[in-house]
C-alpha cells in the first residue's frame, strides 16, 4: 500500500548537503518525491512509496546527514501523486 507525507525539517539543515543526502537515501529506500530548501532555512520534502519505506525516510530525516543538526520534523499526511523518481529542487 502506498503512503505519502509532506515533511518540514528545521534546524541546521541548509548548507550541510541535506538535500543531496536525502536524494541518496530516497534512492536506497525506493521512495519517490522531491526535496527543496525554503527561504526560512527549513528543508521541505514530499515522500511517497511503500508504507515501511516512507516511515524509514521520515526516520532518516529526524537525523539527516552527519553535519546536519535537526531540531524538528513536521510530518503531514499527503496525497499520493504517482511520482516515479526523487528530485532535488529549489
Amino acid at each position: 500500500m502506498s503512503r505519502a507525507v509532506d515533511l518540514t525539517v528545521t534546524g541546521r539543515v541548509q548548507g550541510v548537503a541535506f538535500r543531496h543526502s536525502a536524494a541518496v537515501e530516497a534512492g536506497r529506500l525506493g521512495v519517490a518525491g522531491w526535496v527543496r530548501n525554503e527561504p526560512d532555512g527549513a528543508v521541505v520534502a514530499h515522500v511517497e512509496g511503500a508504507e515501511d519505506a516512507v516511515a524509514a525516510m521520515v526516520a532518516w530525516c529526524r537525523t539527516g546527514p552527519p553535519s546536519a543538526r535537526v531540531a524538528g520534523v513536521e510530518v503531514v499526511e499527503a496525497a499520493v501523486t504517482g511520482a516515479s523518481s526523487f528530485e532535488v529542487t529549489g
